[in-house]
């Protein structure tokens, strides 16, 4: 062992010679040949650490004198190179060769996603309310995705969110882990992990196995809004409601709201805003009806309150929902979700 480490030390040494030579006649190139130097014999996969592996095999005495030997080497060529790499000097230019009216480099900026945009549009009015701003795990059991949201194994409103299930069963030989189809699973999560009162907001990246089209897509943003207090009744959802699609669209913006059923709130409902295109006269976004159909919403399932460890009897509250992708698409014009996630530069570089 002491003499493969001391031709090792011999090599290295030649090597670190030959390049002081190289670095007379071509220093712009010292720096990048002397670390591919420095990592072929001092480098965690280099000749040194080879040879160091191979102190395991030995015995103990002659493990241990060859263990000090090698450091010794080890240090001895640490010390080489440091001294060598001092010594390098790349040729810096003079000022006679930089032509100073040439133009300069332009630095090009990034910009935020759009959905990230009004994500954060959305999130600095309920922070300013008081809500919290809370995340979840996109890999979710289906015991919170739906069990837990007043959602049974049979329920019909299954068949409304097309899911992708993981290749995975668990004890009693079922599939329960899935992406995510919502953000509502972080109802229950926050409600187990905060109690009430609780406000917050869950933005995030829900999945579903969607036929992908330019209203379709598999991969897609929600933000969920939960509030639980003592006596929270609907007009205080109403007026979260209004004050959302007045911070959005203008304060012209009017709230329409009509029934609609949700498995986790009772009773349920949809928000519908005033068409910021047309002003509430009609139009082909609006579909001639000079309203947008924005947000889902209603008070909280007892159900639901009580799988969160929350008693329906001493608190209420309201949830709701937002498609981020469709807030977008109408804010901007957008007229196909794929171009979210295409990652094509010229639609990003224009927000």
């Amino acid at each position: 062992m002491k003499i493969k480490l001391e031709q090792l030390k011999k090599e290295a040494i030649g090597k670190l010679d030959d390049f002081l030579a190289l670095v007379e006649k071509t220093p712009q190139e010292a720096q990048e040949k002397f670390r591919e130097l420095e990592q072929q014999f001092l480098g965690r996969k280099g000749k040194l650490a080879i040879l160091l592996k191979d102190l395991k095999d030995l015995g103990e005495d002659v493990r241990k004198e060859s263990g000090e030997f090698a450091n010794n080497i080890k240090k001895d060529l640490e010390g080489r190179f440091g001294e060598v790499f001092a010594k390098i000097k790349i040729a810096e230019p003079t000022d006679a060769s930089i032509d100073v009216t040439l133009p300069g480099t332009k630095k090009e900026l990034g910009s935020l996603h759009p959905v990230t945009i009004i994500q954060k549009e959305i999130e600095d009015l309920f922070s300013s309310i008081g809500f919290m701003i809370l995340d979840g795990p996109e890999l979710e059991s289906d015991y919170f995705n739906f069990e837990a949201l007043n959602v049974a194994p049979h329920h019909p409103a299954r068949d409304m969110q097309d899911t992708f299930y993981l290749d995975k069963k668990n004890e009693n030989g079922e599939y329960d882990l899935l992406m995510r189809t919502q953000t509502s699973p972080m109802q229950v999560r926050a409600m187990k992990k905060y109690g009430a009162p609780l406000r917050a907001i869950i933005p995030g990246r829900c999945f579903r196995s969607e036929a992908t089209d330019s209203r379709h897509e598999h991969t897609f943003y929600q933000l969920e809004g939960i509030m639980i207090d003592k006596k929270i009744n609907f007009s205080h959802m109403k007026g979260i409601m209004d004050l959302v699609g007045k911070r959005l669209y203008g304060e012209d913006t009017g709230l329409k709201m009509r029934p609609k059923f949700y498995p986790f709130v009772e009773p349920g409902s949809n928000g519908e805003y005033t068409c910021f295109l047309c002003g509430g006269k009609g139009c082909r976004v609006c579909k001639n009806t000079g309203w947008l159909e924005i947000v889902g919403c209603g008070l909280i399932h007892p159900e639901v309150l009580l799988a969160g460890g929350i008693d329906p009897e001493e608190y209420s509250g309201f949830a709701f929902g937002f498609g981020l992708n469709r807030l977008v698409m109408l804010k901007y014009g957008i007229d196909d979700i794929r171009l979210f996630n295409g990652g094509d530069i010229r639609f990003l570089e224009q927000f």
